[in-house]
Parts: C-alpha cells; structure tokens; sequence
C-alpha cells in the first residue's frame, strides 16, 4: 500500500488550493513581497506557540485554525524558496521529500517488516535516521539550540545518556551556575518519569495567570 491509499480522507485539491492562494498573495501583496525566510522566523515561532495553546487549552476550532496558520508558515517559507535564483525548490518538492522519508521509516507499515511494540518501531526509526544521517559525527549534531530550554535539556540528557554521559546534579542552588545544575536535575527526574517538563511548568504558569486575573478582578 502506497501513502494516500486505504481511504485517506487528503484533499490534494484543497492543499493544492492553499498553495496556489499563497502564491498569489506572494505575487500581489507588497508586505508578502518584502519578506524573506528570515524575517518570517518569528511569525513562525509565534504560530507554533499558539497551536501548542490550541493543543493544550483550547477547543477544537481552534486547533483546526491554528493547525490552518502554521501550514501558512510552510507555504510562506516554499513561495519564498520557488524564487531562489541558484537553488529552487518548491512545495511539491518539500512534499515529496517529506513523503520519502516517511515511507523509509515506517518499514513496518511500507516495507513488510514487522513491529508490534512502540519499542520497535523506534528501532527501525533510529535506524532509517542514521542511515539517512551518516554525515553526522555527533549524537549532538541536528540538535537546536533554539529549542526552549527545558525542551533542550530533555533533549540533550537523552543524546548524553546514548553515550554513556550521566551528569551529576547539586541540589542546593547556591549560585547562578548551581541553579543551572538543580534545574538540569529536575528536568532529568521528569524524564524519568515519563513527564514533559516544559509543558509542567507551562501549566503551572497558566494558573499562574488565573490567580493574576482573579487579584486583578478583585
């Protein structure tokens, strides 16, 4: 079975409507015009923080709008790449890239292998990435540093723990740098635990604000 078969409810014409609309906004919008993938950059992050809102808190509609404006984002960022004057490429070559590579690590659904278990299929991931990686020297390389902080921390304790590194923690902040330390602890004891730390303390700042907005109402 090839991807878009076995009752796919995808509407290429749809999608396909979406991107021509984008290219007409790029074609006919002056502010569209001026921008580059760069200056685009915080209107994606705002975007992906928003659907993560609709994801976490908000309702359905949301989530289906927020969904709607970050694939804006991807549209926006292949206009601007199909004008490229050395190295063009446009959605339909972001799709079909996107489509290999899922057909190359999903084995287990394309390719006849067999996977029962979560575990197994992380195992035929792993191996599809690294082969598909193999210019890479480090366990750290393809790791952004943009990412949040605690994101990035629970990212990076997962690549340290593939290479035999186990961090010791401080538990008593006494300064700055050993603040650091007992936040990179914390982080660790929620990865073990199977928790997201940056979603717990998102939550936390969410009630946060409740009781700022409950003061505030008085």
């Amino acid at each position: 079975m090839t991807p878009g078969e076995g009752g796919s409810r995808l509407q290429p014409d749809a999608l396909r409507a979406a991107a021509d609309t984008m290219h007409e906004v790029r074609e006919r919008c002056v502010w569209t015009q001026q921008i580059d993938h760069r200056a685009l950059v915080p209107y994606l992050v705002e975007e992906s923080a928003e659907l993560i809102d609709a994801v976490e808190v908000g309702s359905r509609d949301e989530l289906r709008e927020e969904l709607g404006d970050l694939l804006w984002q991807v549209l926006f960022h292949a206009e601007i790449a199909s004008r490229d004057p050395d190295d063009p490429f446009d959605i339909d070559d972001v799709a079909r890239g996107l489509t290999d590579k899922m057909v190359r690590r999903h084995p287990h659904v394309f390719a006849g292998e067999v996977a029962e278990t979560p575990e197994q299929v992380l195992v035929f991931w792993n191996a599809a990435k690294a082969a598909e990686k193999h210019e890479r020297t480090s366990v750290l390389d393809g790791v952004s540093e943009r990412m949040p902080s605690l994101a990035l921390a629970h990212k990076l304790l997962g690549r340290a723990g593939q290479v035999g590194v186990e961090p010791a923690f401080a538990g008593d902040p006494q300064t700055e740098a050993g603040l650091g330390d007992a936040l990179l602890g914390l982080v660790a004891t929620a990865r073990a635990k199977g928790w997201d730390a940056e979603r717990a303390l998102r939550e936390r700042l969410r009630t946060l604000q409740a009781e700022v907005r409950d003061a505030e109402a008085g």
